[in-house]
């Protein structure tokens, strides 16, 4: 196949990118930057700007891509000039989603009203009835590390747009907590820099110890793509992604720590003990937990990558190369070492 990805340069890009070419599909790639240059040699690259797609038309349709794989939709908006650029032109289009379209994403955030959601998410659970996926604040965070999300942030408008355009026919894939070497939000970081730091005890919230969220390791959630784009059974159909096990926050400290190699000790303390920093936003009785069946019954999705080598891999990465800048963790010593 010809195989045009939007974004290959961040960080499900690059997996996503090697494992096209693995499989033998002609690339071509829009990135903004000098980035770009890091691509493989045999991957067509076009210089632009994704909140700018429809100034890069011509060029891109010239690709005449049988699948267009979108990893950086940030809006509505951005969903319908994707579709309007390449209708005629490709056979399909590959558009990443997150869990937080759910409506137990509201909840857990504090922006949805009524009721707990039953877990685990399916893909015919309730989605949010407010658009409106994060507080302003969050979103103004997540700019700075994401520099394609736009202010209008949402999955849902975007989903709506994909899959209903009669034309060219779409396919969502619903992304968990990624992980994994060159992770902008440095997901593991709070377990592996109190490691690192010679720690001899991680502290958690009674409340946020027993959360559990769906995650993914990079590589495998990057396999998931390469096999959406590649099945023409994915047309027209929605999947959950994400690891067959759903740890809870302790159990998932303990692990990490673990292959870190760590021997201390994971504390749990009650809420009202614990320093803010260290508990649950919004309302941790809401679990996030997703039910990823359908992408394994349908199109034999299996991880590729163990969870404890994806660990492993995600901590030497993060060894070599710690943050130079603010990330968004929070670390006071002192304060955990006043309650323990």
């Amino acid at each position: 196949m010809r195989v045009l990805v939007l974004g290959g340069t961040g960080f499900i890009g690059p997996p996503v990118v090697d494992q096209l070419l693995a499989g033998g599909h002609d690339v071509a790639v829009l990135s903004r930057g000098a980035t770009a240059d890091e691509l493989p040699a045999s991957v067509l690259r076009f210089r632009g700007d994704r909140k700018a797609l429809a100034d890069h038309a011509r060029a891109l349709r010239s690709f005449r891509p049988d699948v267009v794989v979108d990893l950086i939709l940030s809006s509505g908006a951005q969903a319908r000039d994707l579709m309007v650029v390449f209708r005629g032109v490709a056979r399909r289009v590959v558009a990443l989603s997150s869990m937080d379209v759910y409506r137990a994403c509201g909840v857990l955030h504090g922006l949805e009203p009524g009721p707990l959601e039953p877990v685990p998410l399916t893909e015919e659970s309730p989605l949010r009835t407010r658009l409106q996926t994060y507080p302003p604040e969050q979103i103004k965070m997540l700019q700075g590390v994401f520099g394609w999300l736009d202010d209008e942030y949402d999955k849902i408008p975007v989903e709506r747009e994909v899959m209903a355009d009669a034309e060219l026919p779409g396919t969502v894939l619903r992304l968990p907590m990624v992980y994994g070497p060159r992770d902008p939000l440095w997901r593991l970081l709070p377990v592996v820099k109190r490691v690192d730091d010679g720690r001899r005890v991680i502290l958690l919230s009674e409340s946020m110890a027993r959360w559990r969220g769906p995650r993914g390791y990079v590589e495998n959630v990057a396999a998931a793509v390469v096999l959406a784009a590649g099945s023409e059974a994915a047309a027209g159909r929605i999947y959950n992604v994400a690891d067959p096990e759903p740890f809870t926050e302790l159990e998932w400290t303990r692990k990490v720590a673990e292959v870190a190699g760590w021997r201390g000790e994971v504390v749990v303390l009650p809420d009202d003990g614990s320093p803010a920093f260290l508990q649950a936003p919004g309302n941790p009785d809401q679990h996030w937990t997703a039910d990823s069946t359908r992408i394994r019954r349908e199109l034999g999705y299996r991880e590729p990558v163990p969870l404890d080598e994806a660990i492993a891999r995600t901590i030497r990465w993060m060894r070599a190369h710690p943050p130079a800048g603010p990330t968004p963790h929070l670390f006071d010593y002192a304060a955990e070492d006043a309650v323990c």
